[in-house]
């Protein structure tokens, strides 16, 4: 794919000589710390191919707009979202997949054979619970599969005591709300796997415009 990265076409743009220090493909994130608001998003789109969420998360600017982006309270990175997407970094204790099942019998009820109750509600039961075990068959699956390769990254070295709060916490409240924090905290710093970076790290509209009062967000966290 860095066929695609073409320094010369990211290097004629900004009209710099074609020996630039750094280049683009080098030194790919000191030049986006020089260069991030001067390209447009068709060619900034371009260093996906050459950084990675983590690395780029050395950019000022990037860090801002991922934490503007978690203050929105996106839905991807929800409670109901994330404990499924990310279902190794949830240590409750429900059992999952109620939610789906319920999902799925009030699915049924509602458009299948126009609603009659009486002729779906077996059907929609059934539903339900098979939609429950598939997924909680589909959690313990992750589980076990990146339980022994599963990234501790430095920057969470409170990882391990963050898991024992969420498992004595005291209410189930309080468990949501360490899991949304950590969850919100990876994203930040590049580490949650599979989140889509890309749609916030290049939006120039998440940029702030008190970076001083963001900035001192990550030096008190």
């Amino acid at each position: 794919m860095q066929s695609c990265f073409q320094n010369s076409d990211i290097l004629s743009y900004l009209a710099l000589p074609q020996d630039y220090d750094p280049l683009p493909s080098a030194d790919p994130i000191e030049f986006l710390k020089r260069h991030l608001h001067e390209l447009p998003p068709n060619i900034i789109q371009r260093f996906s191919l050459v950084t990675t969420p983590k690395q780029r998360t050395a950019i000022t600017e990037i860090r801002n707009r991922r934490l503007k982006f978690t203050e929105s309270r996106p839905r991807s990175l929800s409670f109901a979202v994330a404990r499924n997407t990310w279902p190794t970094l949830w240590q409750g204790r429900e059992r999952r997949g109620q939610e789906e099942g319920k999902e799925e019998q009030e699915w049924t009820k509602m458009n299948f054979l126009g609603g009659a109750e009486q002729q779906v509600g077996n059907l929609a039961k059934l539903l339900g619970d098979m939609e429950e075990e598939w997924e909680a068959e589909r959690v313990q699956f992750i589980r076990r599969t990146q339980a022994n390769d599963e990234f501790i990254p430095e920057e969470e070295s409170d990882s391990e005591e963050d898991e024992d709060e969420i498992q004595e916490s005291e209410s189930p409240e309080e468990a949501q709300a360490l899991f949304e924090r950590r969850i919100r905290e990876r994203f930040i710093y590049g580490l949650l796997e599979g989140a889509d970076y890309d749609s916030v790290d290049w939006d120039e509209w998440l940029d702030v415009e008190d970076a001083d009062s963001e900035e001192r967000w990550f030096d008190d966290d």
